[in-house]
């Protein structure tokens, strides 16, 4: 079925849920079938042809900024006309809001000057790491039932999926989300992460990084996989070029461990001796290692001279997590077998969160002088958690309040990680209920 094929049937009026349903399954056998062969720059030409057969039009990718304030239009080798919106903020425009909540809103600016009609702002979500939003506009019957809706959500769903695929084949994509120059440190950090949201049954994680087009000397990490969650924060000395490659080996070392299945002491150990084998004694970095026993909710960790660890319970802080810390790695004598290393353990609660953060976040000081410190950050935590947002939604507040703080800019890397655990097989999460599962 083409666009041409189903022009009787729309002419008709709204086709039944089936037939929706059989329209965004056509529209997706287009999108993929086209795409399969086809470069990044190509997606919006296709993303055209496909919604046709679902009788919408005017259809355009909006991506996130790397700082996650701004929606950026992804229109390669064209010229958006001179009344649409270039840019869409976040805080300021329904599609934003749409963003924010991953949730389908309609209203807001139109999407070309001669179309009367308030576009559909669809989520683009990977999995439950956001992309940014799908524009279209979509005939009113669309919007009558709740299955038509989802079968949108379901089409847009794909075309994150395509934009996430095709981000690894060329630099169209990956261009289109900055709006700044970055640094070359901070091309080498951003190759390093994972992706910075994951929601699952047991565990949500969430990680945030700044300043994003100059970070240098810290990153995270983290694998979900049956029965357990590895994560890690670490904050190498020194900024630039230098302090990436520390972190680079850094990160390369600890997955190596954690992938050969190795215990925290010994995954200690590794990192130690990777940084003392390429550095010697002329570089270190802190860092926390940690599991989370995903059914048990059993956390052990060991620490690396960093910042301890801040356990939260129904917002509120419970305490910092305190263990004998090692010296940061690259500064531990021994480089062969396992370090004399403490592991620290806690028994969580469902619902639990854990908060990991380098020194960056603590010690940034405002215009005035005034640290951002722990107490401000567990304030500005707790009211992301009591807004009831996705993870990610959370942790985009939370990091813009450090920004906030610092006026926007930061003259040291500040890192975040969230983790929490929903209890054994739980979908429900606090981090954003009802949102999560979209």
């Amino acid at each position: 079925m083409s666009a041409d094929n189903v022009a009787d049937l729309l002419g008709e009026g709204a086709p039944d849920d089936g037939h929706s349903v059989d329209l965004v399954g056509w529209a997706v056998r287009q999108l993929i079938d086209e795409m399969r062969d086809a470069s990044p720059d190509e997606l919006p030409e296709v993303l055209t042809r496909a919604v046709a057969v679902l009788g919408a039009t005017e259809p355009i990718v909006y991506l996130a900024d790397l700082q996650q304030r701004n929606l950026v239009p992804f229109r390669p080798g064209t010229v958006i006309h001179e009344e649409s919106p270039r840019v869409l903020g976040i805080d300021s425009t329904v599609a934003g809001r749409a963003f924010q909540h991953s949730e389908a809103l309609r209203g807001g600016p139109v999407l070309r000057a001669d179309a009367g009609t308030e576009p559909m702002w669809l989520p683009l979500l990977d999995g439950s790491e956001r992309v940014g939003v799908l524009g279209l506009v979509v005939d009113g019957w669309w919007l009558r039932e709740d299955a038509r809706l989802r079968a949108l959500e379901s089409f847009a769903a794909v075309v994150a999926e395509l934009v996430v695929t095709k981000t690894l084949y060329g630099d169209s994509i990956v261009s289109a989300r900055r709006t700044s120059e970055m640094t070359l440190a901070a091309e080498v950090q951003w190759s390093l992460l994972p992706p910075l949201t994951f929601v699952g049954r047991s565990v949500t994680v969430a990680g945030g990084l700044e300043p994003a087009y100059e970070v240098a000397g810290d990153s995270l990490d983290y694998a979900v996989d049956a029965g357990v969650t590895r994560f890690g924060v670490f904050d190498g000395m020194g900024h630039g070029i230098v302090s990436a490659q520390l972190i680079s080996l850094v990160v390369a070392a600890y997955r190596n461990a954690r992938r050969s299945g190795r215990s925290l002491a010994a995954t200690a150990a590794h990192i130690e001796a990777a940084v003392g084998h390429v550095f010697g004694s002329e570089a270190f970095t802190t860092g926390l290692v940690c599991e989370l026993d995903n059914v048990t909710g059993q956390l052990t960790w060991i620490s690396a001279g960093h910042h301890e660890p801040l356990l939260l319970r129904e917002g509120r802080l419970v305490r910092s997590l305190t263990v004998e810390p090692l010296l940061p790695f690259g500064l531990n004598q021994e480089l062969g077998g396992a370090l004399p290393a403490a592991v620290g353990s806690e028994q969580l609660e469902p619902g639990d969160v854990l908060l990991l953060h380098t020194d960056g976040v603590t010690d940034a000081r405002s215009p005035s002088g005034e640290y951002f410190g722990q107490d401000r950050l567990i304030d500005s935590m707790s009211r992301a958690l009591a807004a009831d947002l996705p993870a990610a939604e959370t942790m985009r507040r939370l990091v813009h309040a450090l920004l906030a703080h610092r006026d926007g800019q930061l003259d040291d890397d500040a890192t975040l990680l969230m983790v929490r655990w929903h209890g054994p097989g739980r979908t429900d999460d606090v981090l954003g209920a009802g949102h999560e599962s979209r």
